[in-house]
C-alpha cells in the first residue's frame, strides 16, 4: 500500500480524533491486509494515545493461537467467514484490552479464490464492549486494490461504530 494514500490517512486521523474524544482505544486483527489497517492508523502522529495493538494472524494456526478462533471454524465455514472475523474481534479485544476492534479475513488474490469465495471476497467485523457487526464484501481489482478497499472499509466501519451507527449497513 502507498504510504501517501491520503483518503485512508484522513480516515485514520478522523478515527483517532473520535477515539480521543471518547477516551477509548482500538485494536486490529488482520489477515488479508497483512497489517495494513494498523499501518494506516499509526501513520497518524499521536496514535499511541488511541491505538492499543495490531494482530497479523495470516495463518489459521495463528488465528487460533493468538486470538482464540476455534479450530473447528476452519473446517466448517473456512477462514474467510463471518464466524472467523467475529471471533478475531473478540480475541483481539481480550488480548489487548481495547474497547473497539476490527478484524478482516479475505481472498486478496491473485489466486486462492473459489466459486463460493472468489478473489475479492472479504469479511470484516467491528465490535465494542456491547455490539458486534460483520459484513461480507466483494471488492474488485488486483491484490493491492482489494487490500486498499479492505483497509478503507474497516476504517469507515470503525468511524460509524464510534457514532453508534451500524458499520455493516454502509
Amino acid at each position: 500500500m502507498n504510504i501517501d494514500d491520503q483518503p485512508i490517512t484522513g480516515l485514520a486521523a478522523r478515527l483517532g480524533q473520535a477515539l480521543l474524544e471518547k477516551g477509548a482505544q482500538v485494536t486490529t486483527a488482520e489477515s488479508c491486509t497483512g497489517g495494513g489497517i494498523a499501518e494506516a492508523i499509526t501513520r497518524v502522529a499521536g496514535s499511541s494515545a488511541w491505538f492499543e495493538a495490531g494482530f497479523v494472524t495470516y495463518s489459521n494456526t495463528q488465528k487460533t493461537r493468538q486470538l482464540g478462533v476455534p479450530e473447528a471454524h476452519f473446517g466448517t465455514v473456512g477462514a474467510v467467514s463471518r464466524e472467523v472475523v467475529e471471533a478475531m474481534v473478540h480475541g483481539a479485544q481480550a488480548q489487548s484490552g481495547a474497547r473497539y476492534a476490527t478484524a478482516v479475513s479475505g481472498v486478496a488474490g491473485p489466486g486462492g479464490g473459489s466459486q463460493e469465495k472468489p478473489v475479492g471476497t472479504v469479511w470484516i467485523a467491528w465490535g465494542d464492549a456491547e455490539t458486534l457487526f460483520s459484513r461480507r464484501f466483494q471488492f474488485s481489482g488486483d491484490r493491492d486494490a482489494v487490500r486498499r478497499q479492505t483497509v478503507e472499509a474497516a476504517l469507515q466501519g470503525l468511524l460509524r461504530l464510534l457514532v453508534e451507527e451500524n458499520p455493516a449497513a454502509g
